[in-house]
């Protein structure tokens, strides 16, 4: 008898993403001629740089003769991507990370789900709270927790991120083996300084956990004192493994491309307490369980590491920024209380009403889709994250929508 993964079992009956969609396309369907205008999912809605479009002809062109025709590529990615990386996000910026411990993928939700293959089932993880939802998800699907009570899994330690700590949670109050972290955060928008990130490497460290850091909106940091990457923390590299992505830094969202960092100095314990590299087991995973990145794709990607690719993406970046900024202005001129909007392209926003509820009002009234921030996590209830990513104009207009709806 072929039996189910019961652990699915436990998930909520809908993915947060999926809720929103079926809700707002039920409100089109009732309102086809409403102008909705989406500040929810953080999906970009400008076009790639030209100068990867460029790539990407020529790219398809070698694909069409003999002569420069590529097959299978190499799983963890071509050289030339993986060196441009390292040479412009690390070495550049004086951290010592070389082109073979990068690994090209086609996302970093990808990749943020299937590293916990490489960890043992009964290890104690810890959570951020509210949170991207695929890292919780995914470690159900794994069977790694408990049934699902009051909004919370059973098995996990839940790091409150309130105003209170402004949104950069405390330490844990007992041990954990795995310890998921993104900063610039998604949902708030929250940022973390060095002396944040050292704290939490000298825990790993301390304790011979793991952390997976999620830097995928690190390209929004415009202050300088702000770390990009946590291996620009001392002894990082022997606790941490980073993901990245070119999804908003180049809008690649639809065109997949990604990677993950995995110095060869980290590592993992076996059952005796005997180091072993993390590095080598990616490697395995990948190699038996994914094909790699289109070769037209890394090319396009490449282009983003020239310096008229940084120049392009860095306009880009900037373009949302200025639309978050306008977000976080009027959001507070409202008289809400606001978080993010700076170094990030999310403002987190506290109501007095649920965050389902004032979800469905301001789609009602305004047109206008923002996410609840009950989906992230029970600490999300109250609040509401509305994205930067759409035109300046569209957000203009759905700012003045809301202040209408809401006067």
């Amino acid at each position: 008898m072929i039996r189910a993964n019961e652990h699915y079992t436990k998930l909520k009956a809908s993915y947060l993403f999926s809720d929103i969609a079926r809700r707002v396309a039920a409100f089109s369907k009732e309102n086809p001629h409403r102008d909705i205008i989406r500040l929810g999912i953080g999906d970009v809605t400008r076009a790639l740089p030209s100068v990867c479009i460029d790539a990407f002809h020529r790219a398809v062109d070698e694909m069409a003769s003999d002569t420069t025709f590529r097959g299978y590529g190499p799983e963890q990615g071509y050289d030339f991507l993986r060196s441009s990386i390292a040479h412009v996000d690390f070495q550049s910026r004086g951290v010592t990370i070389e082109a073979d411990e990068i690994f090209i993928s086609d996302g970093a939700k990808c990749d943020t789900g299937n590293i916990q293959e490489l960890f043992a089932g009964d290890i104690t993880i810890a959570i951020p709270d509210p949170v991207y939802p695929v890292y919780v998800d995914t470690n159900v699907m794994a069977g790694r927790t408990g049934e699902n009570s009051e909004g919370r899994y059973g098995g996990l330690v839940y790091l409150e991120s309130t105003a209170a700590n402004g949104f950069v949670p405390a330490l844990p109050d007992k041990p954990v083996d795995l310890i998921y972290l993104c900063f610039p955060n998604n949902p708030t928008g929250a940022t973390a300084t060095r002396e944040q990130l050292k704290l939490w490497v000298n825990y790993a460290r301390e304790h011979k956990a793991l952390i997976l850091f999620d830097a995928a909106y690190e390209c929004f940091i415009r202050d300088a004192s702000l770390p990009h990457s946590i291996f620009e923390i001392e002894g990082a590299n022997e606790v941490a493994i980073e993901f990245r992505s070119l999804s908003k830094s180049a809008g690649f969202t639809g065109t997949r491309c990604a990677f993950t960092v995995i110095p060869k100095k980290c590592r993992v314990f076996d059952g005796q307490g005997s180091p072993v590299a993390l590095h080598p087991l990616w490697l395995r995973r990948q190699s038996t369980k994914f094909n790699g990145v289109s070769y037209p794709v890394q090319r396009a990607a490449e282009a983003v590491y020239t310096p008229e690719g940084q120049r392009q993406c860095t306009e880009l970046v900037d373009y949302y920024l200025k639309n978050a900024a306008l977000i976080l202005e009027r959001m507070t001129a409202l008289g809400f209380t606001c978080a993010g909007g700076r170094n990030a392209p999310y403002i987190w926003i506290k109501s007095t009403m649920d965050s389902w509820a004032l979800f469905d009002l301001l789609l009602a009234k305004a047109g206008v889709v923002c996410t609840p921030g009950s989906g992230f996590g029970k600490c999300g209830e109250s609040y509401i994250r509305i994205s930067a990513f759409n035109s300046y104009e569209n957000v203009e207009k759905a700012l003045d929508r809301i202040g209408t709806a809401l006067s």
